[in-house]
């Protein structure tokens, strides 16, 4: 029995795919890998990515312009009256003790400002010291837009 030829290409089975989707395919996890690897080196807090010459600047400047954004929208609110200058005066301080903690591995968060003040924290102690009378004195006369201002400054020009 002879078979005819119309039937006998559905015998073969189907045609492989094309080497475009195979190739396709190897572009996109390699460019996955290489988002989830830039995202974890930028991101991580380790202090050896500090270490590394490009990647440590380029994680310094994305602490730098976070703390520095955080601190200008901690400001924004209290001028337009959100919040309440010990309220804004705790919340820059904290962003400013994280930015120090984050740029200097040191725990800045757990010192006090007069422990601060003989390391190569004391730069920052000043306005720590004013933040700190905004934020503990309810009859204090500092003005919080300055020294978020000056907190701001600080963060931008940190080395």
């Amino acid at each position: 029995m002879r078979v005819p030829d119309d039937l006998l290409s559905h015998l073969i089975g189907p045609t492989p795919y094309g080497s475009a989707w195979l190739w396709t395919a190897v572009v996109l996890v390699v460019v996955l890998f290489a988002w989830y690897t830039t995202v974890f080196v930028l991101t991580a807090g380790h202090r050896r990515f500090r270490d590394l010459p490009v990647l440590g600047a380029a994680h310094g400047e994305l602490i730098r312009r976070r703390a520095a954004r955080a601190v200008r929208a901690i400001g924004n609110r209290y001028r337009a009256g959100e919040l309440e200058p010990a309220s804004a005066g705790a919340a820059m301080s904290r962003e400013l003790r994280s930015f120090l903690h984050a740029v200097t591995g040191m725990p800045a968060e757990y010192l006090q400002v007069e422990t601060m003040a003989v390391g190569p924290l004391a730069s920052a102690t000043p306005i720590l010291f004013e933040l700190n009378d905004v934020q503990f004195n309810h009859r204090s006369t500092i003005d919080v837009g300055a020294v978020g201002d000056a907190a701001e400054e600080l963060i931008r020009e940190w080395t």
